[in-house]
């Protein structure tokens, strides 16, 4: 009789396992990070699009930067308008706010004749006392934020025409136009394609690939899984492809927007307030389960007061920018403000109930709501129906959301 043993598949049913195919692991791979990316392609499809329709015309160097100057505040208010969905809140006075913003600088800036820095400062100060306002009914007065924001949205509105008595004002000084209409270029001196542009652009490309490397590399020291690598230096190349694409159009008409700058800042520095620190990390909790998070020892009420301290500032930014656009704080600014701010989020991934929802998805679903502007726009497609495109793209951008999180609990 023989000692031989039987392995456990073979004891089990007299049949090998066969080996794993790499091909269908590699497959199954890529599909699940096509998925989580799935708002990168979604913006990536839609300027395809309009690129087509267009006649390549989004695409020129003066429509790119126009894309970017023309939507900084909005992208600015989608940053702050995520974190307050992602706690489970809604903010609908963003508009209002940085009317009343925009309003109060002109006062400072013209009437008064302060320095522009200083109108600046001044402006994102009362932005927080904004902010710690509506902060103070919702977190300790226990009053919803769609109730406190909505009267917000009424408040400062009056406010705002009453600040400028139903006229507009302008002109601003230089230095704080160039907040919205400013460019950073010739640093190197002056030619028909900038270098400082594309110098900045290899540098960001330099810094994205060694971040992802390195990110890379400690997942495998801890034996966490990775991407397969040939799909990991393919997404790579495709970032650095779309960045050095949109740095040469950047270079090739005016340089960086400061807009830009801006908001390069902002998406750092939020990124790394969402994603690495205690603050970030308690405004996830308290939106996926508020009881929970009050149960653990999160202090929810100073969480969501400073949520719109912060919000607050950032609406006061985004009004500083529209106003410096356009070099005029007048009656009319701000209108749909919060509607495209919430789109944005809604649009970027961040979830209807809260506690999902990142900084760059918001800046994504922003730049797809940019396009489709400028897009529709230069068709000559009328407001009417572009107001009803973006209502069904937010429609469906929510109903996809639904059917994820359905699907999952099945």
């Amino acid at each position: 009789m023989s000692n031989d043993t039987l392995s456990p598949d073979t004891a089990a049913g007299g049949l090998v396992n066969p080996p794993e195919n790499k091909f269908t692991r590699w497959f199954t791979t890529v599909l699940s990070d096509l998925g989580k990316n799935g708002i990168f392609i979604a913006l990536i499809a839609v300027v395809a699009l309009f690129a087509i329709l267009t006649n390549g015309i989004l695409l020129r160097p003066q429509n790119i930067s126009n894309l970017v100057v023309q939507n900084g505040y909005i992208l600015v208010l989608a940053i702050g308008m995520v974190m307050i969905i992602i706690a489970g809140h809604i903010d609908l006075s963003v508009g209002s706010v940085a009317a009343f913003i925009g309003a109060v600088s002109g006062v400072f800036a013209v009437h008064w004749g302060l320095p522009w820095w200083l109108a600046i400062v001044l402006s994102l100060f009362i932005g927080a006392l904004v902010g710690a306002w509506q902060g103070f009914w919702v977190a300790y007065v226990g009053i919803p934020a769609f109730i406190v924001t909505l009267a917000g949205m009424l408040i400062f509105r009056g406010l705002a025409l009453v600040v400028l008595g139903n006229k507009n004002i302008g002109s601003f000084p230089t230095e704080y136009r160039a907040l919205g209409n400013g460019f950073l270029s010739g640093l190197f001196g002056e030619s028909d394609i900038d270098l400082f542009t594309l110098v900045i652009g290899a540098v960001a490309i330099v810094a994205l690939i060694v971040q992802q490397v390195r990110t890379r590399s400690a997942r495998q020291k801890y034996e966490q899984d990775v991407d397969p690598f040939l799909w990991f230096v393919a997404k790579l190349a495709l970032i650095a492809v779309v960045i050095g694409w949109f740095t040469w159009a950047l270079a090739s008409y005016k340089g960086i927007p400061v807009t830009l700058i801006v908001l390069a800042v902002l998406v750092l520095v939020y990124g790394i307030v969402m994603n690495r620190t205690v603050f970030g990390r308690h405004i996830y909790a308290i939106g996926g389960n508020r009881h929970a998070a009050e149960l653990s020892g999160i202090k929810t009420r100073r969480v969501d007061f400073w949520l719109f301290v912060n919000m607050g500032v950032l609406a006061a930014l985004a009004g500083l920018i529209f106003t410096a656009r356009l070099n005029l704080a007048g009656p009319k600014a701000g209108d749909g403000f919060e509607l495209e701010a919430i789109s944005a989020a809604f649009i970027g991934g961040a979830a209807v109930q809260g506690g999902v929802g990142t900084i760059g998805g918001a800046i994504i679903g922003g730049l797809i709501i940019g396009v489709l502007n400028n897009g529709m726009s230069i068709m000559g497609i009328g407001i009417e129906w572009q107001q009803a495109v973006k209502g069904l793209v937010l429609l469906l951008a929510v109903a996809f959301d639904v059917y994820n999180k359905r699907r999952a609990g099945h």
